[in-house]
């Protein structure tokens, strides 16, 4: 899998977490330190996805962050 598809990917996932497990996503935000705009615009790709947001992102919903880049197949094992 190329970068270019895992910048795709992770934005997806994101929220696709936040809606599996019923949480609201300025909630997420805001235990990420981020303001509900600044998330907002990462999960639309407007903001770019730093190394260090995803730390802050996984820690928030309480996943590790392999669980970020998991693709459906990886999750079906």
């Amino acid at each position: 899998m190329r970068v270019v598809d895992y910048n795709a990917m992770l934005p997806r996932r994101i929220s696709s977490i936040i809606d599996e497990r019923g949480f609201k996503q300025c909630a997420i935000a805001q235990r990420a330190g981020f303001s509900s705009q600044q998330f907002t615009d990462m999960l639309n790709g407007r903001r770019i996805i730093k190394a260090c947001d995803i730390l802050a992102i996984a820690d928030a919903l309480g996943v590790e962050v392999n669980e970020l880049f998991a693709t459906h197949d990886d999750r079906a094992s």
